[in-house]
């Protein structure tokens, strides 16, 4: 069968990859992809930019497209899978009320109140003289959220009464994230150790993805501004496999259960960014929910995936159906771990279309046997005349695998260590807490 996955980064590139392994699948479209999908085994980039439903919707016709994979929160949230299903596309995603819960951080706010999900105290504002004024009523540090999509760094962990000012301007005065961010989320801060808990769900069956965890800050030590994610690796071991399996009946399930109430039926993955508070005694009564994505996440995906051992295509296909309770995920043992290579400057202002060197003959996948090696995933990627250059703020996601952290990590490092672009960015530090 034909497969179209929608978005460019690296996420797609790994949703891209595993899918294109499969022997029942013929193609991986991907719109519009990067430069390392252009280069991968079965699949073929598709020039139409990720939001363009109607080109995207047509080419998926005329390809026969068999299943569609939506990548990215943006075509989410303009309601791709509604549109898609309407005209008889067969869609791997949320509906467009269902993407709410990442596109809307007040709606996912109201969802978590409503369904008695434990997370951060919070308000929300319109105006900024109100948010400022509740500013002045607070302890810092306190954490300040854009409350629309902004691509990873919409979240400002202020330290002083000024750098919290700040940043509710940067929304509400400054409009820095444009539209889609109108109102600022302003919540406690917790202080702990944060986990990406995925799972996959036709909105009654909850399949959980193999544990991971991410770095969203920019610098060593978990320091500098917030970023759509520096590093990850899997499994993560911060919860035991009981409390692991508990988790979905403590911050999926209920929301779910909200959703329907509100007649709203969630397909796709859904992806819980969680909070293990410091102490001591019981873990999951420690637990509190930051955020909901309605996707995989991103480095996530690039460490998750390759330790998938079934057939993806199958899971998806069967979530689309509301088939999944029929579906068995399998997972490989090893560990596997990913380095973002990102542009100098990342998150603020970064320079494009430098030439990368250094991948020819590295990276190029594990090894199918022994499954030790390493893939570089492109995120930000792409040819001019048949120079790759950089095309974006995360470039590349080196991901190694080996039979614990330790190997996976050293298998990646040494890949980024030959790998160069000028002012290239990456944390030393992956996987730190785990070590």
């Amino acid at each position: 069968m034909n497969i179209l996955v929608i978005g460019g980064g690296g996420r797609e590139h790994a949703i891209a990859w595993k899918l294109a392994s499969l022997q029942d699948v013929s193609m991986v479209y991907v719109a519009p992809g990067n430069g390392g999908t252009q280069l991968e085994n079965k699949c073929k980039n598709v020039d139409i930019a990720a939001d363009d439903l109607i080109k995207l919707a047509k080419f998926a016709k005329s390809e026969n497209i068999a299943l569609t994979v939506v990548g990215p929160e943006v075509p989410l949230s303009l309601g791709i899978v509604d549109f898609f299903e309407a005209n008889g596309l067969k869609t791997f995603g949320p509906c467009q009320m269902a993407a709410q819960l990442e596109a809307s951080k007040s709606f996912a706010k109201d969802i978590m109140a409503s369904s008695n999900i434990p997370t951060a105290g919070y308000k929300y504002f319109e105006k900024a003289d109100a948010a400022i004024d509740y500013l002045k009523t607070k302890t810092m540090p306190i954490v300040v959220k854009a409350d629309g999509l902004a691509a990873g760094k919409g979240v400002t962990i202020a330290g002083t009464l000024q750098e919290a000012i700040d940043a509710v301007n940067d929304v509400l005065v400054k409009h820095i994230f444009g539209q889609c961010a109108l109102k600022v989320l302003i919540e406690d801060f917790l202080e702990g150790e944060e986990v990406s808990y995925l799972v996959m769900t036709d909105g009654d069956t909850i399949i959980p993805l193999a544990p991971a965890q991410d770095h969203k800050a920019a610098y060593d030590g978990d320091k500098g501004p917030n970023t759509g994610g520096m590093g990850a690796y899997s499994p993560a071991s911060i919860f035991t496999d009981e409390e692991y399996a508990k988790l979905s009946e403590l911050v999926i399930r209920p929301v779910l259960s909200e959703l329907k109430k509100r007649d709203i039926t969630y397909k796709g993955i859904l992806y819980a960014g969680l909070m293990v508070l410091n102490g001591t005694g019981d873990k999951l009564s420690r637990v509190r929910v930051l955020e909901y994505n309605s996707r995989f996440g991103d480095p996530e995906t690039q460490v998750i995936l390759p330790r998938l051992t079934s057939d993806l295509a199958r899971h998806m296909m069967a979530v689309v159906d509301g088939k999944l309770a029929e579906e068995t995920l399998t997972w490989d043992n090893n560990s596997v771990a990913t380095v973002v290579m990102a542009s100098g400057g990342y998150p603020a202002e970064y320079e494009t279309g430098l030439p990368i060197t250094g991948l020819d003959g590295v990276g190029a996948n594990f090894d199918i046997k022994t499954n030790f090696g390493v893939k570089v995933f492109h995120s930000g990627t792409k040819f001019v005349d048949s120079q790759l250059l950089t095309a974006g703020g995360r470039v590349l996601t080196v991901t190694g695998m080996g039979r614990d952290l330790h190997e996976a990590l050293k298998n990646a490092y040494a890949t980024v260590e030959q790998i160069h672009f000028d002012g290239a960015l990456y944390r030393s530090d992956i996987g730190h807490r785990a070590l």
